[in-house]
C-alpha cells in the first residue's frame, strides 16, 4: 500500500517492522508557507498547523437514505456523507495550505448504510479481481492521512476488514488490538507525519490510534482466538513514551471510545468502553484526542491530565460525516525543539457545504448499483406499519421481527431435543422511522428494520431469567408517578439507555409500571395465560450482540446456546418476506406488553 504523505508507521504483526513511506510520487508533500509560520513578536520563531477530523462515518459517501430512498434529511437539517466533508476539507487546506494540515478518523467506517452492505455482502471487496470498497475510494480521493479502527470495522470478518485495509491509502491504527497468539499489534499502534515548515525544522506529528475493548464481546464470532483487545489507558501509557522518545512534537490520539467512563457491558471486561476521558486525564503526553463511538458532538471538551497540569483538548464531531472536528495548533520553536503554547477545537457542520462533486463522480456507479439493489421488490403487505411509537407501544412492525426470529429458529430446532421447549424472542425499536408500506415491499423497506448487522442465536432461560431480563430491559423508562404528566418524547432513555439497548420480548403478556423503581416494574407477567413458572425453561432468540453481552443484560451471555446463525437477520427478515409472499399483520401482531401505572394503561 502505498499512503500521500511521508509516514512513520508503527510496528504491527500485520506490517512487520516500522518502515518509512513515502507518498506515491515518492516525495513528501512540502507545506505551504501562508502564514502559518512566524518569527513571533520576540523574535521566536512559531508554526500553525491544523489536523482536522471525522469519527462514526459508518458507509455514508453521499447525502443520501437508503433505507428512505431519498436526500438525508432530520429534525436538526443535518447533512452527512464523505462528499460534504471532502468540500469542508478543501476548505479548510485552501485557508491554511495543504501542507498545514493533516485529516484523521476515529473509526466506524465499513458498516452502517446499504452501500457499505452491499460491498461486503452482496459484491464483496474480497471477491476474486472484486471491487474497490467506496469507503476506500472517497478516503483516498479526499487525502486521510490516518484513521482509527472503530468496533463496527470487525462485523463482517477479518477477511473483509483486512481487504479494506489493503484498499486504504493510509494506515489503519489500532494500539490496542492484538494478536492473540503473539500478543503484538494486529494494526500499526500509530502514524508519524512530518509537517515542513519555512524554518528548516520539520515538525513531527504523532497519531495513536485506539479502539474499543468491546469488539470482544460483540464480535466474538470473528474475534475469538484470533486478536485481543487491551484497554485504552493501558496501551496509550505504553505508546504515548515512546512517541515522545522519537521525537514526536505532537502526540494526537483518535480513540474510537466515548468521553464518559461508562461500558454498556458491565464487568465482563476489565476495560472501560467510553474511556477517552480517563486516557487524557491518566497518561501525559497527549495533547488533543479525537474522540469517536459515542454518536455525540463535542466541540470542545478540556481535561486536565493528573501527572502534568495540562489541558488535554478533547473534540467529537457528530456522527456519518455531519461534523468535521479542527484542532488548531501553535507551537514554538524553544530548547531546541517545537512545543505546543496552544490547542483549540471546533466542529463545522457539513450542511453549510454542498457534496464534492469529485466524490460523487468519483462512486456515482456505485451509489446506482445499490439504489437499485435495494428498491428490488420482495413481496406485498396488507397494511402499513411503522416503528414511530415502538419505543412505549407493542406495535405490529416489532412483532414482525419477532415473529420472523421465532419461527427461524423453530425450524432451526425441528427434530432436536430442544424442540419441545416454548421458544420466546427479543427484540428492539432500532429506528423510529422504519416503516413497512400497504402493498409493494421492498428490500430498503425490510432492512430499514434493522441496520445492523447482528445475527441469531438459541439460548436457552427460566422464567426467573426471563422476568430478571425483562427487570433490566425497562430501567430504560423515567419514573413517571401515577398523577404526573407523561410526554412520550421524555418517557424513554432514562440514564442514556439508547434504543437499542430496550428490549420487548415476544411470546409472552406482561405489564411495566413506570411508577415503580427500577427492578420492581414488571407485573401481570405470563405465559399461554397463566403466570410465569420461574422454573419453566424455554429457548430464547436472541442477537449476537446480545448473546454476547452487549447492553449488559443479565443471564444471557452465559446460558446455554443451543443454535446460531451466521446469517444477519436483516437478510433473515428479507428472505422470509420473500418466501412468504405477502405479509399479514393479522398473523402475528398483538398487544402482549403495555406501560401501566398502578394498574391503569398509560396509553390506553
Amino acid at each position: 500500500m502505498a499512503f500521500d504523505r511521508r509516514t512513520f508507521l508503527g510496528t504491527s504483526a500485520a506490517t512487520g517492522a516500522a518502515v518509512a513511506l513515502t507518498g506515491a510520487a515518492g516525495a513528501p508533500a512540502a507545506a505551504a508557507v501562508g502564514g502559518a509560520a512566524t518569527g513571533g513578536s520576540s523574535g521566536q520563531r512559531t508554526y500553525s498547523f491544523t489536523v482536522m477530523g471525522t469519527t462514526d462515518l459508518h458507509g455514508n459517501v453521499f447525502n443520501w437514505d437508503y433505507f428512505t430512498d431519498k436526500e438525508f434529511d432530520d429534525k436538526a437539517h443535518n447533512d452527512v456523507g464523505l462528499a460534504k466533508i471532502s468540500t469542508l476539507v478543501e476548505q479548510v487546506r485552501a485557508r491554511k495550505g495543504r501542507g498545514n494540515t493533516l485529516l484523521i478518523d476515529a473509526g466506524d467506517t465499513i458498516q452502517g448504510t446499504q452501500l457499505a452492505y452491499y460491498y461486503a455482502k452482496v459484491d464483496p471487496i474480497t471477491a476474486r479481481r472484486g471491487p474497490v470498497h467506496p469507503m476506500a475510494q472517497a478516503m483516498n480521493a479526499i487525502g486521510y492521512d490516518a484513521a482509527a479502527l472503530g468496533n463496527h470495522e470487525f462485523n463482517y470478518g477479518i477477511p473483509v476488514l483486512r481487504k479494506f485495509q489493503e484498499q486504504c491509502r493510509f494506515p489503519l491504527l489500532g494500539a490496542n488490538a492484538l494478536d492473540a497468539k503473539s500478543l503484538r499489534p494486529a494494526f500499526p499502534p500509530y502514524s508519524v507525519h512530518r509537517l515542513c515548515t519555512p524554518h528548516g525544522r520539520d515538525v513531527k506529528v504523532a497519531v495513536l490510534g485506539l479502539t474499543n475493548p468491546g469488539i470482544a464481546i460483540w464480535d466474538k464470532a470473528n474475534v475469538a482466538g484470533r486478536m485481543t483487545f487491551p484497554g485504552l489507558e493501558e496501551q496509550a501509557a505504553k505508546y504515548v513514551p515512546r512517541l515522545r522518545s522519537m521525537g514526536a512534537d505532537v502526540v494526537i490520539v483518535a480513540a474510537h471510545s466515548g468521553s464518559s467512563g461508562t461500558s454498556s457491558y458491565g464487568d465482563q471486561l476489565p476495560y472501560i468502553e467510553n474511556a477517552a476521558g480517563l486516557v487524557a486525564e491518566q497518561v501525559p503526553g497527549i495533547d488533543a484526542i479525537l474522540v469517536g463511538h459515542a454518536h455525540t458532538e463535542i466541540p470542545e471538551y478540556r481535561v486536565k491530565n493528573k501527572a502534568t497540569g495540562k489541558d488535554v483538548v478533547l473534540s467529537e464531531p457528530l456522527k456519518w460525516g455531519q461534523r468535521l472536528t479542527l484542532f488548531d495548533f501553535d507551537l514554538v520553536w524553544e530548547g531546541g525543539r517545537w512545543s505546543v503554547s496552544r490547542v483549540a477545537a471546533q466542529v463545522v457542520n457539513s450542511n453549510t457545504a454542498v457534496e464534492d462533486p469529485k466524490i460523487t463522480r468519483l462512486l456515482s456507479d456505485e451509489h446506482r448499483k445499490v439504489v437499485a439493489y435495494v428498491n428490488q421488490v420482495i413481496g406485498t403487505s396488507t397494511g402499513a406499519m411503522d416503528s414511530s411509537e415502538g419505543p412505549v407501544k407493542d406495535v405490529p412492525i416489532i412483532d414482525l421481527i419477532n415473529h420472523v426470529q421465532v419461527e427461524t429458529v423453530k425450524a432451526a430446532l425441528a427434530g432436536t431435543e430442544w424442540a419441545s421447549l416454548p421458544v420466546l424472542s427479543q427484540a428492539s425499536c432500532f429506528s423510529r422511522t422504519a416503516s413497512i408500506p400497504a402493498g409493494r415491499v421492498t428490500i430498503k423497506d425490510a432492512a430499514g428494520l434493522y441496520p445492523f448487522e447482528n445475527t441469531l442465536e438459541a439460548r436457552v432461560l427460566t422464567g426467573a431469567q426471563v422476568r430478571d431480563y425483562l427487570e433490566f430491559s425497562a430501567r430504560y423508562y423515567v419514573r413517571t408517578a401515577p398523577g404526573d404528566v407523561v410526554d412520550p418524547v421524555k418517557l424513554t432513555n432514562a440514564e442514556g439507555v439508547p434504543d437499542y439497548n430496550y428490549d420487548a420480548v415476544y411470546g409472552l403478556t406482561y405489564d411495566i409500571d413506570i411508577a415503580q423503581p427500577v427492578g420492581s416494574r414488571i407485573t401481570g407477567l405470563s405465559f399461554g395465560g397463566k403466570a410465569l413458572d420461574p422454573a419453566a425453561r424455554f429457548v430464547f432468540a436472541v442477537n449476537n450482540y446480545r448473546a454476547s453481552g452487549g447492553g449488559n443484560f443479565p443471564h444471557v451471555p452465559r446460558a446455554e446456546q443451543v443454535w446460531s446463525n451466521s446469517e444477519e437477520i436483516r437478510t433473515t427478515i428479507i428472505q422470509w418476506v420473500k418466501a412468504k409472499g405477502t405479509i399479514d399483520p393479522a398473523a402475528f401482531a398483538s398487544v402482549d406488553w403495555r406501560l401501566t401505572r398502578a394498574g391503569v394503561p398509560v396509553f390506553p
